[in-house]
């Protein structure tokens, strides 16, 4: 009988498949490099081994193939037996300088909480139900959030590492010199509008969270000298009006709920605004062909795993839901890395 299996040269590679099912592998050092505080220690002084694994407390057995690992992946260098933080590292993930505040509180959450979430994503596939701190308990994800007060701070700090890009193209890139007052909803700690103010002098504004936040989003506001042109306003997205405003921001935010949800919100932004008022969403946004843009699928499946009935979104399905709820015109912007804008102006 003719062999009809191709020879084993000519079939194709399994790498690309071993090495995403184990990615898991470098995630995790990574997250646990940032944890004990490699970073942080190297920013001080460099080390070799031994003083290094001393001065972060490690056992002797798994400590060089740990800090070997991380040279190996590019986090670290190791030079005549020194390790020493590579420039990406030692701007963004030593404690002490402020480009830890713009990413590492997102890699600790990724860490303590969400990296034992989606260990439960096949689960999340199976049931349509999400696997987080709300899982077997009687209230949302957020009020589950939102009780732990180390946790909000947390996880609000970490909505500010994901987004703080982003906003500072958004304070750029929107034509903010027509309009005098904004409103950011879902504000978190305040990133998105502690930028567009201190990049637009001329501009005033309110942070729409629900009232646990404030304390977070006030010292925030007031690290950035911002007090007088920045408050804050409590309330619940879904029972309480939306505040006054000439420009409505969601950032990050409507991927957190289900279609009727998100149609809900959009309606009351476009029955809060003024006449030539403009509504500007911004997310990680599927790409329209729903094959490019993995980093936006893999955040829709977060979704899934993290809250009630979010799922990510193409900016076309944005913009029929804006016109939906009533504005007449909108467009898509690329902003930078995977997140873009969707704008609607009420007409």
């Amino acid at each position: 009988m003719k062999n009809t299996n191709p020879p084993p040269e000519s079939a194709p590679s399994a790498d690309r498949i071993l090495e995403t099912a184990l990615a898991f592998q470098a995630s995790k050092t990574l997250l646990s490099a940032v944890e004990v505080g490699v970073f942080t220690e190297l920013a001080r002084k460099p080390a070799d081994v031994h003083e290094l694994r001393e001065r972060l407390g490690l056992h002797p057995r798994g400590a060089r193939d740990f800090f070997d690992a991380l040279v190996a992946l590019g986090f670290l260098r190791r030079e005549d037996g020194v390790y020493h933080n590579t420039p990406e590292s030692e701007a963004h993930l030593d404690r002490a300088k402020p480009g830890y505040g713009h990413v590492a509180p997102m890699l600790e959450m990724a860490g303590s909480r969400l990296f034992g979430i989606w260990n439960r994503l096949s689960d999340a596939l199976r049931t349509g139900l999400s696997q987080d701190e709300s899982k077997d308990r009687d209230e949302d994800t957020y009020d589950a959030l939102y009780a732990d007060p180390d946790r909000l701070r947390t996880f609000l700090s970490s909505m500010t590492g994901i987004s703080h890009r982003a906003n500072l193209r958004i304070a750029r890139q929107v034509p903010w010199e027509d309009y005098t007052t904004m409103a950011d909803m879902g504000t978190a700690q305040g990133d998105l509008a502690v930028q567009v103010l201190l990049a637009n002098p001329g501009l005033s504004g309110t942070g729409f969270d629900l009232p646990q936040a404030e304390p977070v989003f006030t010292e925030y506001a007031e690290r950035h000298g911002l007090t007088d042109r920045l408050g804050f306003t409590g309330g619940d997205f879904f029972t309480d009006p939306f505040p006054r405003a000439d420009v409505l921001t969601f950032g990050h935010i409507l991927h957190n709920w289900g279609l009727e949800r998100k149609k809900v919100l959009l309606r009351k932004a476009w029955e809060a605004l003024p006449q030539g008022g403009a509504v500007v969403v911004y997310d990680t946004l599927i790409d329209d062909d729903r094959s490019e843009n993995a980093f936006a699928l893999l955040m829709s499946l977060n979704m899934l795993a993290v809250t009630d009935g979010g799922f990510g979104y193409t900016g076309h399905e944005c913009q029929e839901w804006m016109r939906e709820a009533g504005f007449d015109r909108t467009w898509t912007e690329h902003l930078v890395g995977p997140d873009s804008i969707v704008v609607g102006v009420k007409e």
